[in-house]
């Protein structure tokens, strides 16, 4: 009988193109998917990985079983789904991903809710950006996403997702205090010309959206400095470096020498929960789903008083 963790590691290293990337993605070390495909080659008689170069390729034989793999580990996990949804216990383990602002901002208070409510559930939560997040909730290989996208940029969801909106995220232009516009009960962006900007760092999803964004306003931007956490961002708008557009999750403390000023028109970005739609009968998907949804108002009503 062929074993589901083997076959799960063959399915992995054909995913992902090598032993290296497959460990990465089943956060386990590259020896222990080697041993696993070499336990399956014993079972199967047949040889599953051959020398391609300096590393190893997939045999013929090793990619039809693979393509077995993959339709096994969707009906066991729908088998898993079936019987969790049959007893309506909250229970088992659930692999947990989040944008580093959702998971220093957000994940905390789900987590808690989660914990206090269900404490035989055992979640694992990872930080992940958006894109990353979006292939290996597709793949398996986490349950539930925290994602983020612009309203004037959305992202991509695959199909076979289903989706539940959290919050609608509004940004402000963080200013140093000495700014001419820093007083200003709102602010253009086209009015910005000729300032620097501090963004996320280069390819992240935030830089993309930054550079879009100013590029509509018919402003070229000149980025000074990259930092991917929002406070230090913050720290560097304070020491007079340039200016930054920074959602409300991402301030937990604006320092004295900032400003935050409104944009208009107003620049939003909605953060929602993702999970594969076969899954959606699991008790634990639906739980943790509340939790966030309500973590999501007790944020906002945070930010309105």
């Amino acid at each position: 009988m062929l074993d589901l963790n083997r076959l799960k590691a063959l399915h992995a290293v054909h995913v992902y193109g090598s032993v290296g990337a497959a460990a990465d993605a089943l956060m386990v070390t590259p020896s222990a998917v080697s041993q696993q495909l070499a336990k399956l080659e014993r079972e199967t008689g047949a040889t599953l990985l051959e020398r391609n170069g300096r590393g190893v390729k997939l045999t013929d034989a090793a990619g039809l079983l693979a393509e077995h793999a993959e339709r096994i580990l969707a009906l066991v996990e729908t088998a898993e789904a079936d019987f969790e949804a049959l007893r309506g216990a909250v229970v088992g383990k659930l692999a947990v991903g989040a944008f580093p602002t959702a998971a220093r901002g957000l994940m905390p208070q789900a987590l808690n809710l989660l914990r206090l409510r269900h404490p035989d559930l055992a979640v694992h939560l990872s930080e992940r950006e958006p894109e990353r997040q979006l292939r290996e909730v597709a793949r398996g290989e986490l349950d539930l996403v925290v994602v983020q996208d612009w309203l004037n940029r959305p992202l991509a969801v695959p199909e076979g997702l289903s989706r539940a909106t959290l919050l609608d995220d509004i940004a402000d232009v963080a200013m140093p205090a000495a700014h001419p516009l820093a007083e200003r009960k709102e602010v253009e962006l086209a009015e910005l010309s000729g300032d620097r900007w501090i963004s996320s760092s280069s390819g992240t999803i935030c830089h993309d959206w930054l550079v879009f964004t100013l590029r509509s306003a018919e402003l070229e931007p000149e980025v000074a400095c990259t930092a991917d956490e929002y406070p230090t961002q913050l720290a560097l708008v304070e020491a007079g470096l340039g200016c930054a557009i920074v959602p409300r999750l991402g301030r937990v403390h604006v320092p004295a020498g900032v400003r935050m000023v409104p944009i208009r028109p107003r620049q939003t970005r909605r953060i929602y929960a993702l999970w594969r739609t076969d899954a959606a009968r699991r008790p634990a998907i639906r739980a943790a789903v509340e939790a966030l949804v309500e973590a999501s108002k007790e944020l906002e009503l945070g930010w309105i008083s």
